[in-house]
């Protein structure tokens, strides 16, 4: 009964402070636009480069550079080169009447770089330096109210200081300059809240500095936890005030509370009331999480008792059109797609992001590392010391933040170091990244299965900040299934952040619209400029899915038993949906399924690192079907990923489709001295005596170019001889090799529907030598594709060492040159390998004709993707010759920093054992078998 009492006296009390704290919160008035999708223009003058030499105006936030001012930068290029340009801003505003007895502050969220700020000619404060960092003044003096007040502001992209500029300005990203983040003003009462630092546990215990300003009348803050919808948790709490009290401390336990994670992102809001003789002076309202962050030396990071694995990446905040400036939309937008690749961290990089980041962060739920600028060079310790400050006190509550970073590779001021402590209240560890530091390797790009005694293999807590640096094509997902794989069994292994998470293109509005990415050095996304994604965005999607499902083959005694396992760290799994989907794909003629069904899966009980099983029941018919899908979806309704499990293999797809062709004419073949003339179903073949080799096809329309085959890609070709025999219907022509010859037999048959298969026997280029493929070429002339349509793993191409995030079904992709990472691009792309071949149709621009195989993992090579200029061989596995390709080992591609075989074992080059002294070669040989159909008006 007493408590009720007590909640209603506080309800009763909330309700009476209602009317009057509306009028004693911080009032604020934007100056300029909210973020880049909502800008307010401004008076400008630039002093350099384009458009320079006369005012005019310029929407704020932005870069200017963007805008069509000043001269574009990337952080490599030369001093000489470098545009040092300024900015002159003006712009007027009003100041209402009655904010007139109150303390006004004039923000900005981030300039670049030295910043300048006159109000009515009058300077605000002192010139601030540095471009990522919310900084303020308080005008009051300087301010007319209720009249027109005159804002000046002067922007120097290029600093006095030179450590701003080398620790933010000689950087591998773009530079810019301007008033990008958002511009406004805050009124207050006299005596207010200057701002709070809260260290909110995940066992409910909380406590806060309160910094205060100007108190003299004041004597007391009372605290209240609230929901996010308003309502009360807990009692309120309280603390006495004194006069001139800088700060005071409040404390509570607050019961029943629901901790954060990235997984269950929990907020709370807390009311802080400055109040004098019961009245509400200063309202201040903070959002926040419970949780406790505890770095265990020798052991790993534990949220809330939870060890944790961080499956991140590194971000900057970017996008072509706006440069660094940035939105609340972009913010939510960016975090939803590193959720949906199943990560749940990120690393500032390389400054702090804008709060909104931040805040989407902690609704959403990411894990935090938030950077003091300083690549490869540092500020220095008077500057520092300002910046710091300023990053801390803007950040310190988000519980999504769990470390900080000073500085990056090499631009640590360990002066610094004591600062963090200082300003957060959670005494938060420091990283700095690339070092061996405070009992953490972060050491980047660190080879698989690296050290002895040290990194994977020693005893500090291992967290790359960077790996697997994407560049193209490669990294990131490449190589990710082997490191992921070492750093989950490995202890003290914390996970890790690739490198990066989209690339960074700018539109050259000087260069008529050009995306420009430095020479390919802002290539190293996960995803286009535009945020289009490659390949690796699905492959991470599906290594790191909290859900993973075990590899099987589907037999005619499979019970619908799958074993999986759960890699979350705090959910279970009864709270995800699952399902199953059979399909019975089209065939090259068709483009409707023939049949589907679906049905759902009762969700397992399985704590986090738990492993179980899920139960199908499958239709007594499912074995008439080609493909199994199952689908994993999260507590919050989104696809975790869905896997494929082939139910018909290419030997029963490729029968079906010979069985669906209904001609039928009897085989026919003329031998001259140097070629077989061959007629099948209508279609006209010629095979070549001297080797075997498709020469010409023919059909009633006319030839169709697809010849030159087959050619074994790799290894000596020693041709014996060649013999043609009826078999019943069929024709068969044999070719025979050399003992010595790695291709070894191949005999084609032709059959009375006009399709004609090859079987090959054939070995790799040399004996027990590792390879980088093998298989077999035609030729077949790029400039007439139009497309394929194709039954096997896509949409994506695939590398040795990246054959995830495909899966089997059937995908129509239309001809494209892309060169990943190289505007314009389109993805996927077309040129390269695919993988798990059933058929294909290449569509011509001349005639189209299929390709079909009844033979397991066997690889589809489309052309050759052009290659960069100045390519590293890193980054450009190799290809056979000829155009079209079938392939039963295919390259691994590395990363900006590795070779693909310092990337683990998928990334090593390929084996095949071939010898067996007491065997036939027969038995030890690679076999594929491949089928072509080359009727007209396909």
């Amino acid at each position: 009964m007493l408590q009720r009492l007590k909640k209603l006296y506080l309800i009763i009390i909330l309700a009476l402070f209602a009317g009057t704290i509306s009028a004693q919160q911080t009032q604020k008035i934007y100056l300029s636009g909210t973020g880049s999708d909502n800008t307010v223009d401004w008076e400008f003058f630039c002093t350099g480069g384009r458009n320079s030499g006369e005012w005019t105006t310029i929407p704020v936030p932005s870069n200017w550079e963007l805008q069509g001012f000043g001269k574009y930068n990337y952080g490599h290029a030369k001093d000489e080169e470098r545009g040092k340009e300024s900015g002159l801003y003006k712009y007027e505003f009003e100041v209402p009447a009655a904010w007139k007895g109150k303390q006004v502050e004039i923000v900005f969220d981030g300039s670049m770089t030295d910043t300048e700020v006159k109000i009515n000619g009058k300077l605000a404060g002192p010139i601030h330096q540095g471009a990522y960092y919310r900084f303020r003044y308080n005008i009051t003096p300087q301010l007319k109210f209720d009249k027109q007040n005159l804002l000046e502001v002067k922007v120097d992209k290029h600093s006095a200081n030179e450590s701003v500029n080398k620790a933010e300005r000689y950087a591998d990203f773009w530079i810019f300059g301007g008033i990008f983040r958002p511009v406004w003003l805050e009124a207050k009462p006299n005596e207010n809240i200057k701002r709070v630092a809260i260290d909110a546990k995940g066992d409910g215990t909380f406590s806060a500095e309160v910094f205060l300003n100007n108190i003299k009348n004041a004597d007391q803050i009372v605290a209240q936890v609230i929901t996010l919808a308003g309502e009360p948790v807990g009692e309120s709490f309280s603390v006495p005030v004194n006069k001139s009290d800088k700060s005071v401390f409040l404390k509570s336990k607050i019961n029943d509370i629901k901790s954060w994670n990235p997984e269950y992102p929990n907020l709370y809001k807390v009311n802080f009331n400055l109040m004098q003789d019961g009245k509400i002076v200063h309202q201040f309202t903070e959002r926040f999480g419970f949780r406790t962050i505890d770095v265990r030396k020798r052991d790993g990071i534990y949220v809330n008792g939870v060890k944790i694995k961080i499956k991140g990446v590194n971000r900057h905040t970017f996008w072509p059109t706006t440069g660094r400036a940035s939105s609340k939309a972009r913010s939510i937008e960016d975090v939803l797609t590193i959720k949906d690749m199943n990560m749940n961290g990120v690393r500032m990089a390389h400054y702090p992001p804008d709060s909104h980041f931040l805040d989407v962060c902690d609704s959403l739920g990411l894990f935090v590392l938030d950077e003091l600028t300083g690549w490869h060079d540092a500020y220095d310790t008077e500057v520092g010391t300002k910046l710091v400050e300023e990053m801390i006190v803007r950040d310190v509550n988000h519980p999504s933040i769990i470390l900080w970073d000073n500085g990056n590779e090499g631009g640590h001021n360990e002066e610094l170091l004591p600062l963090y402590a200082k300003f957060d209240i959670q005494k938060r560890e420091v990283l700095q990244p690339w070092q061996t530091f405070n009992g953490f390797s972060t050491e980047h790009y660190r080879s698989y299965d690296y050290g002895n005694g040290t990194f994977w293999h020693g005893h500090e807590i291992v967290l790359p900040t960077e790996f697997l640096h994407g560049m193209h094509d490669g990294g990131q997902g490449a190589g990710l299934y082997d490191y992921w794989e070492l750093i989950w069994k490995t202890p003290v292994a914390a996970g890790g952040f690739i490198w990066d998470f989209a690339d960074q293109g700018v539109v050259r509005v000087d260069k008529n619209g050009e995306l420009d990415t430095y020479n390919s050095k802002g290539a190293d996304g996960i995803m286009g400029s535009y945020h289009e994604p490659e390949g690796s965005y699905f492959a991470i999607k599906e290594v790191w899915s909290p859900v993973q499902l075990e590899e099987r083959n589907l037999t005619e005694k499979f019970d619908g038993k799958i074993y999986l396992e759960n890699r979350y760290l705090y959910t279970n799994l009864n709270t995800c949906k699952f399902s199953w989907k059979l399909v019975k794909e089209p065939t090259p003629a068709e483009n409707e399924i023939e049949k589907e069904v679906s049905g759902t899966i009762v969700s397992p009980d399985l704590e986090p690192r738990q492993k179980g099983h899920i139960q199908l029941d499958l239709p007594k018919d499912w074995m008439t079907y080609d493909v199994l899908y199952i689908t994993a979806i999260d507590q919050y309704g989104q696809e975790l990923y869905t896997w494929s499990y082939p139910v018909s293999l290419p030997e029963d797809v490729v029968n079906e489709l010979m069985a669906k062709t209904k001609v039928s004419a009897a085989v026919t073949f003329t031998e001259s001295g140097s070629e077989y003339q061959v007629n099948a179903g209508g279609i006209k073949y010629t095979i070549g005596k001297s080797d075997g080799m498709l020469k010409k096809v023919e059909n009633a329309k006319g030839e169709i170019p697809f010849n030159n085959g087959p050619v074994i890609s790799a290894g000596i070709t020693d041709f014996k001889e060649i013999s043609a025999k009826m078999v019943e219907d069929t024709l068969t022509i044999t070719s025979t090799f050399e003992k010595d010859s790695r291709m070894k037999e191949f005999t084609w048959s032709f059959f009375p529907n006009g399709w004609a298969k090859l079987r090959i026997y054939y070995l790799p280029e040399e004996y027990d030598v590792h390879y980088e493929y093998m298989g077999v070429d035609f030729s077949y002339p790029e400039e007439l594709v139009e497309g394929v349509k194709w039954m096997g793993h896509g949409p994506y191409r695939v590398w040795k060492n990246r054959t995830q995030g495909v899966e089997l079904g059937v995908y129509q992709k239309d001809y494209n040159t892309t060169m990943t990472g190289i505007p314009p691009v389109i993805y996927p792309e077309f040129e390269g390998y695919h993988s798990n071949l059933y058929w294909a149709k290449i569509q011509s621009k001349d005639q189209s004709f299929t390709v079909a195989t009844g033979t397991e993992d066997v690889f589809l090579r489309l052309f050759t993707p052009d290659k960069p200029e100045d390519a590293d061989p890193r980054l450009t596995p190799p290809f056979p010759d000829g155009d079209i390709s079938f392939m039963q080992g295919i390259p691994a591609i590395g990363s900006k920093t590795n070779d693909p075989w310092n990337m683990g074992p998928s990334g090593r080059k390929n084996q095949f054992f071939d010898f067996g002294p007491y065997d036939h070669w027969r038995k030890r040989c690679k076999i594929m078998e491949l089928y072509f159909d080359f009727s007209v008006n396909q």
